[in-house]
């Protein structure tokens, strides 16, 4: 069953570890699905959260996650790896989850270039897009939670949050 938008109108400390276990499905022009589990997801939540990119306010990069829960938000990390979070929670409220590692796709960047997507998404949404959207198979997996990764410029209390979840059992 796909996710509907409902499922991301949610808080992001709820829909992150709901994310856990699920798959993303991305349909390629040709008609190939790619498929994988999502075994960990990072919640960033509002604009006083300092590892969330909406801590400085509104600007032209952060518009997207001021707006409708549902929508795919990527960026470029480092100037090279596409990175992609899922909107959540309500319009004017920018709160995201970033979508951490697939079943033996450690870290954001090996999961979005194994889906091959890339900033052409950006913007789109994942509840009804023909070509991308997260399938809900039954299977919840237990998980851990722990601290986020990257963000030391954050300051030590945000930076020690555990607002990660991992999955500890796969199918």
């Amino acid at each position: 069953m796909k996710l509907d938008k409902e499922f991301f109108h949610r808080d992001c400390l709820e829909v992150a570890p709901d994310l856990v276990g699920k798959i993303i499905v991305h349909r390629l022009s040709d008609g190939t699905e790619i498929r994988a589990v999502i075994t960990e997801t990072e919640a960033y939540r509002g604009e006083e959260d300092k590892a969330c990119h909406a801590s400085k306010g509104r600007t032209p990069r952060t518009e997207l996650l001021y707006g409708e829960s549902g929508i795919i938000y990527i960026y470029l990390c480092y100037g090279m790896h596409w990175l992609m979070n899922i909107i959540t929670g309500e319009k004017d409220n920018p709160q995201c989850v970033l979508l951490r590692a697939g079943e033996n796709l450690t870290g954001p960047a090996k999961l979005t270039k194994y889906i091959k997507t890339d900033k052409s998404l950006n913007g789109k949404n994942i509840y009804s897009n023909p070509d991308i959207w997260i399938e809900d198979d039954g299977f919840r997996p237990k998980f851990k939670t722990a601290s986020r990764v990257g963000i030391d410029y954050a300051g030590e209390y945000w930076k020690n949050i555990e607002w990660r979840f991992i999955a500890e059992d796969l199918k």
